[in-house]
């Protein structure tokens, strides 16, 4: 399969660099072609959803998101910052032009004030929203479940993404709906409708690294897909941990480790003289 061409863009860090996409191919391509969005959280998670050519990835602003970003240069990447470490606009402001300034392509304002959202779609970045499930919000809607099931949360649902679109973001994260609840919203909203959970209605369909590739053996959700079994994998990794590591406890004990090859040696006249050097 050829490699998408990637368009020439220009950093808010004042960087020139390529993208597979761009805010607007995003926005363009709503209704005519589905994408994918991976959440990663480490370097070696980025570096594999770049060579498989996912569309599009989220990371949170605790991860390593620098390092995120140039293990995956061309891959459009979003960085979901916390409404807990921005108390003023003037902070949320801050921190999203120091995220920007790395060479993300959009900020993900999951659990924020929407006062705050607008405020920071007129200084011109690229904002995604968070409807339905919001997990920072899950005790208004009783924990965390499903939501939109009856009326007054499916319009619920609806009126908040009208908000966002109204606030300026462009595309929205809808979690855990009723798929068919997301296809009449997503027919009814100019915002990109990312998936999680909530069928095959929306523009992109989301899921985790760690869901994608069986990370957690017992705390799968519901809506995810393990295409892999690394826990298994890990169980075995800690196992052979173990071994080694009292494999090298009885070498140490018995005088096995460090042997030959593993010491420095030195000439005896080279030793000789240094002892009567300090013995004198």
């Amino acid at each position: 399969m050829a490699k998408k061409k990637r368009k020439k863009i220009f950093t808010m860090g004042g960087k020139f660099d390529t993208r597979n996409y761009t805010v607007s191919d995003i926005i363009n391509q709503k209704g005519k072609k589905r994408l994918c969005q991976i959440l990663v959280s480490s370097v070696e998670e980025a570096l594999a959803a770049e060579e498989a050519e996912i569309d599009m990835a989220i990371v949170g602003v605790s991860k390593p998101y620098t390092e995120i970003r140039k293990a995956m240069p061309n891959t459009f990447l979003t960085v979901a910052l916390s409404a807990s470490v921005c108390h003023t606009i003037d902070d949320a402001v801050r921190h999203s032009y120091k995220i920007m300034s790395t060479g993300a392509d959009a900020i993900m304002c999951s659990s924020w004030n929407k006062n705050y959202i607008k405020a920071l779609s007129e200084f011109g970045f690229p904002l995604m929203g968070h409807a339905g499930l919001v997990p920072r919000h899950s005790t208004w809607t009783g924990g965390l479940k499903a939501v939109g099931k009856t009326i007054e949360q499916a319009l619920k649902i609806y009126r908040d993404i009208k908000l966002l679109e109204n606030a300026g973001v462009f595309a929205v994260e809808i979690e855990v709906i009723p798929e068919k609840l997301l296809a009449e919203i997503s027919k009814r909203t100019s915002l990109v409708t990312i998936s999680l959970g909530s069928g095959k209605a929306g523009d992109v369909h989301f899921l985790f690294a760690e869901d994608i590739l069986g990370e957690n053996k017992d705390m799968l959700p519901r809506h995810a897909k393990a295409y892999k079994n690394f826990y298994e994998i890990k169980e075995k990794m800690q196992i052979q941990r173990i071994s080694a590591f009292k494999e090298f406890k009885q070498e140490v004990l018995s005088e096995e480790f460090p042997s030959s090859q593993y010491i420095v040696n030195m000439n005896d006249d080279v030793i000789e003289e240094f002892i009567r050097s300090i013995d004198k």
